[in-house]
């Protein structure tokens, strides 16, 4: 196994172990719910934005080590960015993962640590995993009463 591919494995497992901005979000004024029932994942995402920026961004629930540490990542990523910027990154990241070949290089080159999850577009079933809280926090921006699902 490479140094650097062993280095995102590590990363992935330690935002696993320890999802960052893990927890209910007192004061958020966007939340949305998101299951992917293939593998099980449940994440409950809880916003607060102010004058069109990320002040503030948590979330619970449970799922794979790939869902937990992409909801940790982004968490991290998008705090305290702006909402405009925040779309961006989502549609940069769900490029990464997807494969994209017209936007993925992109994709991977500014999106950070994010990039330790460039891996899952091998897995076709573990994009599902990478992406719910992506598309779980596009629905809480957007004020989404539908719950997402990755089906």
């Amino acid at each position: 196994m490479s140094d650097l591919r062993q280095l995102y494995q590590e990363v992935i497992l330690d935002h696993s172990r320890n999802p960052r901005n893990f927890g209910r979000l007192e004061g958020a004024n966007h939340e949305a719910a998101g299951n992917n029932p293939l593998c099980g994942d449940q994440i409950m995402l809880y916003v607060k934005t102010e004058e069109g920026v990320v002040t503030d961004i948590s979330f619970e629930g449970s799922g794979c080590a790939i869902s937990t540490a992409s909801a940790s990542l982004m968490t991290e990523k998008l705090k305290g960015i702006s909402v405009t910027e925040a779309e961006e990154i989502f549609e940069r990241f769900h490029a990464m993962v997807t494969g994209d070949p017209n936007r993925e290089a992109e994709g991977a080159k500014s999106l950070g640590k994010l990039g330790v999850l460039a891996g899952v577009r091998e897995f076709p079933v573990r994009v599902k995993c990478a992406s719910l809280a992506w598309h779980t926090f596009k629905a809480a921006i957007e004020e989404s009463e539908k719950p997402v699902s990755t089906e």
